[in-house]
């Protein structure tokens, strides 16, 4: 498995992406440096032996997919929706200490469980599995942590295992990815509308009710329509902390993954394809019938919407996240944006304390009683 790690220039240590910077730093020498200033201190020779190597990885993509592709048919291995493949663990070598390190088939950052050091499988990420864009973290481990402890620290009944130190220093940034959808699209909207007026004179109410027929027709834009691309994501952590500023995004670079997770799609457009054109219909219907006011109520009779310009992108979006599996087996998450801190999770319940403070509580409105009925009697 071909690996990517990112070395300082001036101490040979291992780069990662600061959030707070947004520039790489150094761990061991906290060098800091851009991209335009590592792009220009690498030698042509180096930079001409990362495109070769780009160049094979791209060409062996085929190759693998295909061998891949008859060692599921010879096992029987069974595809789900949007091509999803079972798991299926493949190694790699680490650059920094040499250690065997196994990964599942979506994992396309990681670190090394021996030495620690960061490291991006490249060819996971080549071919047809190359990010158009990716929004670079912007919240530092640190802010994430405070974070968490400030949301579970409101939450009375969480088992105090969830929030332990180690829990804590668990939390983890996951670069998810998921399609984007722009479209340019004209259509049209026929629909009846009324309006009611109600008036007395003298013992007499009158109702006059008008009638009529509206029609909406001209061009919508949308953008950053948004779906996940990958099936092992649980759909509410990946969803709960939207939306992202895509304003932010960038064009993908491999370096952005250095020092944190990065899973790649194994959810192809096609499968999502539907499901992102039926949502554009229903945002330009109400984007449609939005502009039609005046009137008491309004009721859509057909609509119709024809796409003129599509676009699909495949990018990668920052999540630090934190799971749990409590007493019941279940897996309990909380997740956090990582650009914009919006955060979202399906926290543990102390049941142990829940029922003490209820028996408590109890106690203390049966003592309020007692004690309210003897002055009064």
């Amino acid at each position: 498995m071909a690996v990517i790690s990112f070395k300082c220039p001036n101490c040979d240590g291992e780069l990662i992406f600061d959030p707070s910077t947004q520039k790489y730093k150094c761990e061991y020498c906290n060098s800091l440096f851009s991209q335009a200033e590592l792009d220009a201190m690498q030698p042509a020779t180096e930079s001409e032996k990362e495109a070769q190597q780009t160049d094979d990885l791209q060409r062996t993509q085929q190759t693998d997919d295909s061998q891949r592709m008859q060692q599921r048919d010879s096992q029987g291995t069974q595809q789900g929706t949007g091509g999803y493949e079972s798991e299926e663990a493949v190694s790699y070598t680490c650059p920094s200490c040499g250690a065997e390190i196994m990964t599942d088939q979506t994992t396309a950052a990681t670190f090394c469980y021996y030495c620690h050091n960061p490291v991006v499988l490249g060819k996971r990420l080549s071919g047809k599995y190359l990010p158009n864009r990716v929004i670079p973290f912007e919240i530092t481990k640190e802010a994430a942590q405070k974070g968490f402890l400030d949301y579970v620290g409101k939450k009375k009944f969480v088992p105090k295992a969830f929030f332990n130190k180690k829990q804590i220093e668990s939390i983890t940034g996951v670069y998810f990815p998921y399609w984007l959808y722009d479209v340019e699209l004209e259509g049209n909207m026929d629909g009846s509308a009324r309006n009611i007026r109600v008036w007395r004179a003298g013992d007499i109410e009158y109702t006059e009710t008008k009638h009529y027929s509206v029609r909406r027709e001209g061009d919508i834009t949308l953008r950053n329509l948004t779906e996940n691309a990958l099936q092992k994501a649980n759909v509410r952590l990946a969803s709960g902390v939207m939306p992202y500023r895509f304003e932010s995004m960038k064009e993908f670079h491999m370096g952005y993954l250095s020092g944190f997770l990065a899973e790649r799609r194994d959810i192809e457009q096609k499968a999502v394809q539907g499901k992102m054109q039926q949502e554009m219909r229903e945002s330009a219907e109400k984007l449609m019938r939005e502009t039609i006011t005046g009137y008491n109520s309004v009721s859509v009779n057909n609509t119709f919407f024809r796409p003129k310009r599509e676009n699909w992108s495949y990018v990668l979006l920052p999540v630090w996240t934190i799971t749990y599996k409590g007493r019941n087996g279940k897996i309990y998450y909380y997740s956090m944006n990582g650009q914009t801190g919006k955060v979202c999770g399906e926290l543990p319940v102390d049941r142990a304390k829940l029922a003490l403070t209820s028996v408590i509580t109890a106690l203390i409105v049966l003592a309020a009683g007692l004690l309210g009925g003897y002055f009064v009697w």
